[in-house]
């Protein structure tokens, strides 16, 4: 019989699916993580596999789950996120996005409501994120570096 300190480490865990978050390179550090925190929300809740198990640690205190595979952050500049707009609306991807806009409304409704005056094609995005399969993620994101 095996003890712990012996048994054999776990495979890592490889996903078949991806979910990224492109940034648009001139944010401030601080619409950075605010971006980043809105557009993974989304993904969260349109696609509810993505979510795990609720936390507990060793008092048994409850925390929420959270997503099951990490995220990568990338960023670009205006052109390298309309093209992987494109990209994911043409492949028919979840996916999430924030307009500059966004930055001046102060909730849900109006965010919506900016969004939705705003023609496809002359979105001014800031953020965009995506989750799809591996290749198809990669394809989309091409030409997009990861976040320092």
């Amino acid at each position: 019989m095996s003890t712990p300190e012996q048994a054999a480490p776990a495979a890592p865990v490889r996903f078949d699916t991806k979910i990224a978050v492109l940034l648009r390179e001139d944010l401030e550090p601080w619409q950075r993580l605010n971006v980043t925190a809105f557009l993974v929300s989304g993904l969260g809740t349109a696609a509810p596999e993505l979510v795990g198990e609720p936390y507990r640690d060793a008092d048994d205190t409850a925390y929420l789950p959270m997503l099951r595979q990490p995220v990568l952050v990338l960023e670009g500049g205006k052109e390298t996120i309309g093209l992987a707009h494109r990209r994911a609306l043409s492949r028919s991807l979840p996916l999430a996005v924030f307009t500059s806009d966004l930055f001046t409304t102060g909730n849900d409704r109006d965010n919506r409501a900016a969004v939705r005056a705003v023609p496809t094609a002359d979105l001014d995005l800031v953020g965009l994120a995506v989750h799809g399969p591996r290749n198809a993620v990669d394809k989309v994101l091409k030409g997009a570096r990861m976040h320092p």
